[in-house]
């Protein structure tokens, strides 16, 4: 056996209850770790139960993960009918008829060590300069339609192009499950009946299945989705309602045909008592309506849906039940959970599958042995609560900066009492521009920028130093700076044209 020694305190096994873009994300990635070094990995999911699969738009981070297991993109995203992805388009969430994009990677160029925006927001008050996008190559690009990779272009915006995907989660699904038994997963066919605990220190020892097969593990993974089948129903592991905060907890899911090109970028189109997702991909176009069921019942906002999509649908619509939180724990003895059933924040800024990412990178941090030391599970539960809270206050900053109140769904959200940590962020930006990331957390200063500008919230002042720098030399700067980036989008080629050349689906699947 090569690789590590295996002593009696390793783990030499590990069962990951549930597939999907979850469960298979997580077997994948252990494959890759552990492939050839003594712990079998196996996976239980039943084909009877199907997936969420609304998880189709990704962040920046997704990438780290591929390249973990050294995925070819090009052949990933023929094999996921793929996209890609410069931003998320925001409409009527600050108004009606107001539209801004919250785009990846830098805003501008910073200037005498201050960021940007703070020179931006100078101009801006003064009336000087339009808005922060026309200022952001992601932006710009996604409007027009463009898209391309970094190439080496010395100082150019061109030499630093921050993207992410759109994809099929389905087909990802199948992918990474591809992925994953080439490297030794063994999947096994079932539903699992009872979850058996060790009557002594309450561990479990192993699952049950209708069939009557038992199947045993050191380390048990539980990607049953909602239902936290291991984590919740066995273990008894609680669960934090935030629907007070995020009062969204039904969505209806359908495919349509495509309209044209795919653009790259997410639209996100705030409706009266929520908000509807397009995900373009390249054979068809994801959509949902993600929508509070205090505000508007099931039937009227399954019309609303079908009323507003670009093409036939291609499917009846799903409908899906969820509540917004997070488990009181994700690693309760020997058992972690990832997914949905760790918790569930809406897909409004596409952290689904980097949630089941981030999951996955901390615990391979914080591996155990089979002593499973509570200093690291401790640790563990600590750094997944501090970034579920902080994605949950960036959620919840999209609802309340909003002039909206045209319905009882946006009248609640406009004055619905917010998190301290919120609260904090928001008055310290409107006070003089300033925001600061805290501990890591997922969103940097300039996405918290992008959306809080874009839902209104316009500071009083700006960084004090900006001042320094006289008046003609900024402006001058600030032009300069808009050329080259308005140059360097002209240089792209179309999204369309980029997925033809690289990365087109294969033509005979249609």
């Amino acid at each position: 056996m090569s690789g590590f020694a295996m002593t009696d305190r390793n783990i030499r096994k590990i069962l990951i209850a549930g597939g999907g873009t979850a469960g298979w994300m997580t077997a994948a990635a252990l494959a890759k770790i552990f492939r050839e070094r003594g712990c079998r990995i196996q996976l239980v999911e039943s084909e009877e139960i199907g997936t969420v699969g609304v998880g189709e738009a990704t962040i920046p981070q997704v990438q780290l993960y591929n390249r973990l297991l050294g995925l070819d993109e090009d052949d990933f995203l023929r094999r996921t009918r793929g996209t890609f992805k410069l931003g998320i388009q925001f409409v009527d969430w600050y108004r009606k008829g107001s539209s801004y994009t919250h785009a990846f990677g830098e805003v501008g160029r910073d200037m005498e060590a201050i960021p940007f925006y703070h020179y931006w927001l100078k101009e801006h008050l003064a009336g000087r300069a339009g808005a922060i996008g026309d200022y952001t190559l992601a932006a710009l690009a996604a409007q027009q339609g463009k898209f391309m990779r970094s190439i080496d272009a010395g100082n150019s915006p061109l030499s630093n192009i921050v993207y992410a995907f759109h994809f099929d989660a389905a087909l990802y699904a199948r992918y990474l499950r591809e992925f994953a038994e080439q490297r030794g997963v063994v999947r096994t066919e079932g539903r699992i009946r009872r979850t058996n605990l060790n009557p002594h220190n309450g561990f479990i020892e192993s699952v049950a299945l209708e069939s009557g097969e038992s199947i045993g593990a050191d380390l048990f993974i539980d990607c049953t989705g909602f239902r936290g089948l291991l984590v919740g129903e066995a273990l008894g592991v609680g669960y934090e309602d935030w629907r007070h905060w995020l009062p969204c907890d039904r969505a209806w899911a359908v495919p349509c045909e495509s309209a044209g090109d795919p653009v790259p970028y997410t639209r996100s189109t705030a409706r009266p008592a929520g908000w509807q997702w397009r995900i373009p991909l390249q054979h068809r176009t994801g959509n949902g309506h993600v929508y509070s069921s205090r505000f508007m019942d099931d039937g009227e906002a399954r019309d609303m849906l079908l009323q507003n999509l670009d093409g036939a649908p291609l499917a009846e619509p799903k409908l899906l039940k969820f509540t917004t939180g997070k488990r009181r724990k994700f690693w309760h003895r020997n058992c972690v959970a990832i997914g949905l059933a760790s918790g569930f924040m809406e897909p409004l800024e596409s952290t689904s599958i980097h949630l089941v990412q981030s999951a996955i990178a901390r615990l391979l941090t914080l591996f155990p042995n089979r002593h499973f030391d509570v200093e690291d599970i401790d640790e563990y539960n600590r750094q997944t609560h501090f970034e579920m809270d902080r994605i949950r206050d960036f959620l919840i900053l999209h609802y309340c900066a909003t002039e909206r109140d045209d319905s009882e769904f946006w009248r609640y959200c406009r004055t619905m009492e917010l998190p301290e940590t919120l609260l904090q962020k928001i008055g310290q930006f409107r006070k003089n521009g300033r925001i600061v990331r805290v501990d890591g957390e997922l969103f940097n200063e300039l996405s918290w920028m992008e959306v809080m500008v874009g839902q209104g919230i316009i500071p009083q002042s700006y960084h004090p130093l900006v001042d320094v720098m006289p008046d003609e030399m900024l402006a001058a700067r600030m032009a300069e700076i808009k050329s080259v980036i308005d140059r360097s989008v002209e240089a792209m080629p179309a999204h369309s044209e980029f997925i033809a050349k690289h990365c087109a689906r294969p033509t005979e699947e249609g």
